[in-house]
């Protein structure tokens, strides 16, 4: 995951609930854990802060519809809504696999108890795909797959043992697909956020959706400008985050953070609606994550 502070998000009171109809709330005890007030030595005690992001226009924050950009290139307000408001040309054909979904960072994980704190010697990170992003990955597949749609889910590790070089790996993954499936269009790439003000304070990002909790998703997009070369279709990328975004907020009101718009490439560059996705931060559950990705 990127490590991304929060800069001047607003926050939303925790109590406070967004409905929506009862049926779209998806069975997931599978996934439930149940409250557990982990021992940790105080001397390693961090805590946790659960947050609800919101964000309005103005500054850094661009709005489209109920979608809310967090802009950090170098394109004025004005400059991407002129962007936005061009067709994003997204068409899935009737032929399968239609979506890639990976992960650059499979092994990272989440915490296993609700508690309001954290082992500041804990790094989230496993093998365990029962307990990892790919777990996600295969919620977001399962639904997709139910909706008539042709998915790929690849479960490779591209970070174990190391983060070091594994968007290079992860690159090779992608090309292999695309090209064994040139019937792809659309990548994901699932990942969790890293939020910390400090070596001891996390934010875990939360909202709550008919009643249950579910880690706010971020989707990152990038542009060609700065460091990023190479990037000639970015605006498509960028149109399928906001349209993503706003169905998504239009579904399930208060789901979503801020898409972050960047001087970031990572792998995006491999087809027109290509993302990564953010699924809550260290210190959200699994089942809150798989919960969003159903929703997703």
């Amino acid at each position: 995951a990127v490590l991304y502070v929060p800069e001047t998000e607003v926050f939303l009171p925790k109590e406070e609930v967004f409905e929506v109809p009862e049926e779209t709330e998806p069975d997931f005890s599978a996934f439930e854990i149940p409250e557990i007030i982990t021992e940790i030595p105080e001397n390693r005690k961090g805590k946790i802060t659960e947050t609800q992001y919101f964000a309005k226009e103005g500054g850094i924050y661009v709005s489209f519809g109920n979608a809310i950009i967090k802009n950090c290139t170098h394109h004025s307000a004005k400059e991407i809504k002129t962007k936005l408001e061009e067709p994003h040309n997204l068409s899935l054909s009737g032929y399968s696999p239609q979506f890639l979904i990976y992960h650059t960072h499979a092994t990272e994980g989440f915490e296993e108890a609700k508690s309001g704190f954290f082992d500041t010697e804990k790094t989230w990170r496993t093998t365990d795909p029962d307990k990892n992003m790919i777990s996600v990955g295969d919620v977001l597949t399962s639904v997709l797959t139910e909706n008539g749609f042709g998915v790929i889910h690849d479960g490779t590790m591209h970070d174990d043992p190391s983060y070091q070089g594994s968007y290079q790996r992860s690159a090779v993954t992608v090309k292999n697909h695309l090209s064994e499936n040139p019937e792809i269009t659309v990548c994901l790439d699932i990942h969790r956020d890293a939020i910390e003000p400090s070596a001891r304070e996390i934010i875990k990002p939360t909202a709550v959706i008919n009643g249950k909790k579910a880690a706010q998703i971020m989707i990152i997009t990038g542009v060609e400008e700065g460091k990023v070369e190479d990037f000639p279709d970015w605006e498509y990328n960028l149109r399928f985050a906001i349209h993503l975004q706003k169905k998504c907020e239009t579904m399930f009101p208060g789901l979503m953070r801020p898409v972050l718009f960047s001087q970031r490439k990572y792998n995006m560059d491999m087809t027109r609606f290509s993302l990564l996705i953010e699924m809550g931060s260290e210190t959200n559950t699994l089942e809150e994550a798989c919960y969003s990705g159903r929703m997703l």
